[in-house]
């Protein structure tokens, strides 16, 4: 399983534990020759690797033989989602995201990366009867989408056609990082509307939303500390 993290520090075989939980969480439910498959490991060192996660509850196998998220994960996942930074980050952005869909007209994103995949956590339908919909929860590959190119230069905006879905358009921004989480806002439109002079006003209110969302961001952390 490739990575586009340095993970010259990280052990081998924590590595591998690490990657076969990341693959049965991606891939929902999987069985052993799956998650052998993807993380490039042998269906023996993997089935003892997704052994030791089923231990601690990290991984379920059902009696079919198909791994998903243990209650473990869900214990943490519950603890986490105790207004913890993630829910403080969306409320934050909702209003921003809700004011850039009416202004533009398109969906937009918020999505939260860990150096190897972006997620998206929140969104705002936009105002056309053709629109965008459905990506809060799913994640994406950093490499050759726009929210990837925009987390890892944050303060320019990122414009990538097709990178993900086909005949879709996406602009992105980064912010800097928030409560040490690499942050990106994204709008997301059909192709055949998001034309050169469609691209200019988007990127102009995506800026403008980004740069308030920034403002107020900083203002919450100073009353905070």
């Amino acid at each position: 399983m490739s990575s586009t993290t340095d993970t010259t520090d990280v052990p081998r075989s924590i590595g591998r534990v690490l990657d076969l939980l990341e693959i049965v969480l991606a891939e929902v439910e999987c069985n052993l020759t799956t998650a052998a498959s993807l993380s490039e490991l042998t269906p023996t060192t993997a089935l003892r690797h997704l052994r030791a996660l089923e231990t601690r509850g990290y991984v379920s196998r059902d009696v079919d033989g198909q791994f998903s998220a243990g209650p473990t994960l869900f214990r943490i996942a519950a603890g986490l989602r105790n207004d913890g930074p993630i829910d403080r980050l969306i409320a934050g952005a909702q209003p921003y995201l809700d004011q850039l869909a009416e202004m533009t007209g398109e969906s937009t994103y918020l999505a939260v990366g860990d150096g190897r995949t972006a997620t998206y956590v929140a969104a705002a339908e936009g105002t056309h009867a053709i629109r965008h919909v459905g990506w809060v929860g799913q994640h994406v590959a950093l490499d050759g989408t726009a929210v990837g190119a925009a987390l890892r230069t944050p303060g320019q905006v990122c414009v990538r056609d097709g990178a993900v879905e086909a005949d879709i358009t996406a602009l992105s921004l980064g912010l800097p990082t928030v409560d040490s989480m690499h942050v990106a806002v994204s709008v997301l439109g059909p192709a055949h509307r998001m034309k050169a002079a469609r691209q200019r006003r988007t990127t102009a209110a995506l800026q403008a939303a980004v740069a308030s969302l920034i403002r107020d961001l900083r203002l919450e952390e100073e009353v905070a500390s």
